[in-house]
């Protein structure tokens, strides 16, 4: 597979405060399931000391519980955006999605501050039209 790792505008904002990315609307949905999350910050002996390989051990304890297969992103508190995929080409696409869904939900956010994430019912129908066995959106392969 591939990672990438960008400072995209909008997705490192909701990094740097600590927010994990709220899934608001379907066009989140079709490409996450649920809210982007959120590392916690990295201690200062974590900096100061192996800190890329620091970096990907809070991004691996992050993950307990998810399925990074749906959840292919997450945000470093403080620092920005990885992503991936089944090629180097899928993460920068990921990487892609998340830029835009990002930008859309702090401006979702400035317009509706107490905006509520779509119901669950919406999330799921939304990711698993276009993942998983039961897939059916889009053209066949």
């Amino acid at each position: 597979g591939g990672v990438v790792h960008t400072h995209s505008m909008f997705a490192t904002v909701f990094a740097q405060a600590g927010k994990e990315i709220p899934c608001l609307g379907t066009t989140h949905a079709d490409y996450f399931h649920g809210a982007v999350p959120v590392t916690r910050p990295l201690s200062t002996r974590e900096i100061a000391v192996d800190y890329e390989l620091n970096t990907g051990r809070a991004i691996v304890r992050r993950f307990k519980g998810l399925d990074p297969r749906e959840m292919p992103a997450v945000l470093v508190a403080g620092h920005a955006s990885f992503c991936w995929g089944e090629s180097v080409s899928h993460a920068v696409d990921t990487a892609s999605y998340l830029e835009e869904v990002a930008t859309m939900a702090y401006h979702t956010l400035q317009l509706a501050p107490r905006a509520n994430p779509i119901a669950a019912a919406l999330l799921q129908k939304h990711f698993r039209r276009k993942h998983g066995p039961a897939a059916y959106y889009g053209q066949a392969r």
